[in-house]
């Protein structure tokens, strides 16, 4: 299994990832070893951007000028059954998975557990958001078309846009405990670590913060 993003999402995961008897590798290890036991491997953007002109990632320059770089998740696409993508992805980056990589001979993954799910832009398969009352449909890798997943070949796509919300108590009580052990003394008294600056996306004019400045672009709709 490949897991991409370390934000909330691709945390929130890793954590379920590591509660269950899976191993987990480093992405070079995952590509050249053979393995009899369930694995996984957590990818950082690098391991799967290549830049186009062939030197060296540059971590800041792909998050200001990703049409400088290219997509390079196809080594991973022999040794993976499942991909489960947490990333944060921006219209001008590389897509991920086409259609043609899902529907080249060598490719093994049969389920996409997309959980950032975009929509038919940096994976092919995830062609609309599903239910959680019928969370999985199939993605036909040689059409581009959806079909039962009970088809053969078929990929299995879960792409529940709202998941989280199918854990409200744990998630409330969670939420809860840390609001009122870490927020609220915030709120009444003294804030030394800026929880509560760091948390505001804007000011009271609607203007971005500080530590939200990233977001200029999406919030122009660039």
């Amino acid at each position: 299994m490949v897991l991409t993003g370390f934000g909330r999402v691709g945390h929130g995961a890793r954590e379920i990832m590591k509660l269950l008897p899976i191993k987990e590798l480093g992405h070079e290890a995952y590509l050249q070893e053979n393995h009899d036991k369930p694995v996984f491997t957590h990818l950082e953007v690098e391991h799967y951007f290549v830049k186009k002109d062939g030197t060296d990632f540059i971590r800041r320059e792909f998050y200001k000028q990703p049409e400088l770089y290219d997509r390079g998740f196809q080594k991973y696409v022999p040794e993976t059954d499942m991909y489960i993508p947490c990333h944060y992805w921006s219209s001008r980056s590389p897509k991920i998975l086409t259609q043609a990589d899902l529907a080249a001979d060598n490719n093994r993954i049969s389920v996409v557990a997309d959980i950032s799910c975009d929509i038919a832009d940096p994976i092919a398969s995830t062609l609309r958001p599903s239910k959680v009352a019928n969370p999985i449909y199939g993605y036909d890798p040689k059409t581009g078309q959806e079909v039962d997943y009970n088809t053969p070949n078929a990929i299995a796509v879960m792409a529940v846009d709202n998941l989280p919300c199918e854990l409200p108590k744990d998630a409330s009580e969670d939420f809860g405990n840390e609001l009122i052990k870490h927020v609220l003394p915030a709120l009444i008294g003294d804030d030394p670590t800026r929880i509560i600056e760091r948390a505001s996306q804007t000011d009271l004019n609607g203007s971005l913060m500080p530590d939200f400045a990233y977001l200029e672009d999406y919030v122009k709709g660039l």
